[in-house]
């Protein structure tokens, strides 16, 4: 075993064995490690959650998340993973590790998550771009298994056909669970023979999916299967993420049933901000990061604390300053914030005094935090 600071937390390394490597498409693989009997406790995962890989690219030592497709009740984990550039870390790890070998790989973590309700009828719908199906695989396994009465719609964009990824997989769970679980697959750079199914995943198309896919309920004829919708899936870029999220928002699901994973840095509000907070001017914060103390002063409460902070060059940890990943999580020792929207921190854990540091404004002159008792 190995500890880290990673992402501003202590985190647990193992070393696992490579039990299978396969290509998927021309520019992802998967990875399946073996979870040997002493460490299947440590490796207890929730559907949705993701996995950090410690390895060698280039001669330098690189820690990269990967969202695991395989199932809890599968007891293995397994990885889709992307090649973005043929010199790029993912590229190097599909070219010098093989099955046999041993990576460092860390305890599962991540909130992309939902409770199960095995003995309910629900509804519940994903949209998925290129390798963001990985988390959603690894629900909809889970759902099939573990939920008899809860029917899922898929909606998963491309740019051409021959890049889906895990096709065969789902095709097969498609068939096998054909009275409940549908899936529909656009192309954003190929045309197709419905022109329905051509184009981006985004606000317009899911009007027309709403209206053309969603609208007709078989269990009830009052309603529509969009009205019966209880939680909501979105995996993709942050763009596609925001266009959906608030589309979904806007045609009646509540914020808290609306889940999202992010597969990159973003820096933007994933929901438009709604609230007006009074001018405070010259905020002093004070924080303790890895150990150390820090003092400075912020202008003014205009902004978030975090993008203040790192404008002033503090290395604060943070990876995506949309309230989604949690790095930036500290305690509110003293003062007030607003915590804007998060999809990270529970009610139970604010009401600790808990917050995300790229989600909070501040609300008086002085702000004390902590990120080293999280």
């Amino acid at each position: 075993m190995e500890q880290q600071i990673y992402k501003g937390k202590l985190t647990q390394f193992h070393w696992l064995k490579v039990a299978k490597k396969e290509e998927l498409t021309k520019n992802t693989f998967s990875l399946v490690f073996e979870i040997p009997e002493n460490l299947q406790e440590k490796f207890q995962f929730e559907a949705g959650q993701f996995v950090s890989v410690k390895f060698q690219s280039h001669g330098k030592e690189v820690i990269n998340d990967y969202s695991m497709t395989s199932a809890p009740y599968e007891k293995k984990i397994c990885l889709g993973i992307k090649i973005n550039s043929s010199d790029g870390a993912p590229s190097e790890l599909f070219k010098n590790y093989e099955e046999g070998d041993k990576l460092l790989v860390s305890e599962p973590s991540g909130r992309f998550t939902l409770v199960s309700k095995p003995s309910e009828f629900r509804t519940i719908i994903a949209f998925a771009a290129g390798i963001g199906i990985t988390p959603i695989l690894s629900h909809f396994k889970n759902i099939l298994h573990n939920e008899p009465r809860t029917r899922l719609f898929l909606f998963y964009g491309n740019k051409k056909a021959e890049e889906i990824i895990y096709r065969d997989l789902l095709d097969s769970l498609a068939r096998k669970h054909e009275n409940r679980l549908q899936i529909f697959y656009f192309f954003s750079q190929e045309k197709t023979a419905d022109q329905f199914f051509y184009g981006r995943l985004d606000a317009k198309k899911l009007n027309l999916i709403i209206n053309q896919i969603l609208h007709l309920d078989d269990t009830d004829e009052e309603s529509t299967i969009w009205d019966a919708v209880d939680e909501v899936l979105i995996c993709g870029k942050g763009d596609m993420i925001k266009t959906l999220a608030n589309a979904c928002y806007y045609h009646g699901i509540p914020k808290k049933n609306i889940h999202f994973e992010l597969f990159e840095e973003y820096n933007n509000d994933i929901y438009p901000i709604e609230k007006e907070f009074p001018l405070i001017e010259n905020v002093e914060v004070e924080f303790k990061m890895f150990g150390k103390d820090y003092t400075t002063d912020l202008p003014d409460n205009k902004e978030k604390i975090l993008q203040q902070l790192l404008v002033q060059k503090f290395p604060v940890p943070y990876s995506c300053k949309s309230g989604i990943c949690g790095s930036c999580e500290c305690i509110l020792e003293e003062g007030e914030v607003e915590l804007l929207e998060n999809e990270y921190l529970t009610e139970k854990e604010e009401a600790q005094g808990r917050i995300l540091a790229c989600m909070s404004i501040a609300k008086t002159k002085k702000i004390k935090l902590n990120f080293d008792i999280v």
